[in-house]
């Protein structure tokens, strides 16, 4: 899933390392743009790491990515840290935090998903990128 949405960033006409980056973590996008992302890190636990970062002159943007096949505790627990992280993220001005997800699975889940769709400003599927997602999310 990382492979593809990479290459939707790309078609997007982002530029790697330059305005999208692959897995940073909290304490850089701090570094790198003076962000306060302490809303979102844990004290004394490990930091978290976003699939992508993508940087516009009006936001930037933490990105998640994830495809399931199969059911389970790691697909609720995923949609309920995604949930928490959405929440937190929205104290972090001009930062923003973006989960594309897909998977046949999903279909089985979809209580999960809802209940975090209901929160998430931005979740998305492939078909959404496929449609062009990408260019209105990221402006």
């Amino acid at each position: 899933m990382e492979d593809l949405v990479e290459n939707f960033i790309q078609k997007a006409g982002f530029k790697k390392n330059e305005t999208y980056f692959k897995e940073m973590y909290l304490q850089t996008i701090e570094e790198k743009w003076k962000l306060d992302m302490s809303f979102i890190s844990n004290p004394n636990q490990s930091t978290k790491r976003f699939d992508f970062v993508i940087k516009t002159d009006k936001c930037i943007y933490g990105i998640e990515t994830n495809f399931y096949v199969s059911g389970g505790s790691k697909l609720n627990e995923t949609a309920r840290s995604y949930k928490m992280i959405s929440e937190e993220a929205k104290q972090v001005e001009g930062f923003e935090f973006v989960w594309f997800t897909d998977g046949i699975v999903w279909f089985s889940a979809k209580n999960n998903l809802k209940e975090t769709f209901d929160v998430m400003k931005n979740l998305y599927n492939i078909n959404d990128m496929k449609n062009e997602i990408m260019k209105e999310i990221f402006k």
